[in-house]
């Protein structure tokens, strides 16, 4: 008879105060559009079959089975499937805990579980038990996401990050639509500050969690949003669109724009929409 025998030590484990809002899955079957939305809490995303792409704001990401994509609050985003290769997915939104890649840049992660189906697994067990609505469901998915937590932060080396979606999310979404309104005005981390009475260095961070940019980032990505909008559909000039989308100069607009782009707004304006005065 052979027999091995472990012991099972206690482990200084970090305790998440997450919670398990919903859990639905989907097939894509072309019977409507999808569009940007966003979420007041964290979503997870984890794609079982089909292949497409995945918007996070103005960036694409494909995706295929086995992928996990993790979508900070307050992240415009959504999913596409290919022709012919539609998407099925399991969504969890969660509320408590967001997550960073190690290097600490953004909140917004894709990660691939193609060689470890107890994930797939966790999702689907999910999911049968609030089909089933028996004694302890609610109870025995809460535990279940726990688990799916702890390996998703083992397996990538994510960072877990609580987070106080009644305080924060509130401010975070006001600093939000601060900036999607005020584009064109002047301005600061001070502005910001000032707005939401939080201490600068928080104010930063709760907010770079929440939408994966920090709010200087955020804000020239709206600006940029608006610009390619006007060279596309106005014959304004260059320098008005500068001035209209609220940059400091027509060469710090340009710099910008040549960054995020590759391309001058004349460039952009010659390959988008109408020919016009600069």
């Amino acid at each position: 008879m052979s027999n091995r025998h472990y012991s099972v030590k206690e482990q200084d484990v970090e305790k998440f105060n997450s919670k398990l809002l919903s859990i639905s899955n989907a097939r894509d079957e072309g019977d409507w559009k999808s569009i940007p939305h966003t979420h007041p809490f964290t979503e997870l995303f984890f794609v079982s079959d089909g292949k497409g792409s995945f918007l996070f704001d103005q960036t694409t990401h494909s995706i295929y089975p086995g992928d996990l994509v993790i979508i900070p609050p307050y992240t415009e985003h959504t999913e596409r499937s290919l022709p012919n290769q539609p998407l099925e997915y399991y969504v969890l939104g969660i509320d408590g805990i967001s997550f960073l890649a190690s290097d600490k840049t953004t909140g917004q992660i894709i990660c691939n579980f193609n060689d470890d189906t107890s994930i797939f697994n966790l999702f689907h067990q999910m999911l049968q038990e609030i089909r089933n609505s028996q004694y302890g469901s609610e109870a025995i998915c809460q535990r279940l996401l726990e688990i799916l937590i702890l390996k998703i932060i083992r397996s990538k080396h994510l960072i877990p990050v609580s987070i106080n979606s009644v305080r924060i999310t509130k401010e975070c979404a006001q600093i939000k639509e601060y900036l999607d309104v005020n584009y064109a005005n002047r301005i600061t981390l001070d502005t910001l500050t000032n707005l939401t009475h939080m201490n600068k260095y928080y104010m930063v961070h709760s907010f770079t969690r929440y939408a994966g940019l920090s709010p200087i980032q955020y804000l020239n990505r709206r600006r940029l949003e608006i610009a390619c909008h006007l060279l596309e559909s106005s014959n304004h000039s260059i320098s008005d669109i500068s001035s209209l989308t609220g940059f400091s100069s027509q060469s710090y607009f340009t710099q910008t724009f040549r960054k995020a782009f590759g391309m001058t707004p004349v460039m952009y304006r010659q390959t988008h929409g109408e020919t016009a005065p600069s």
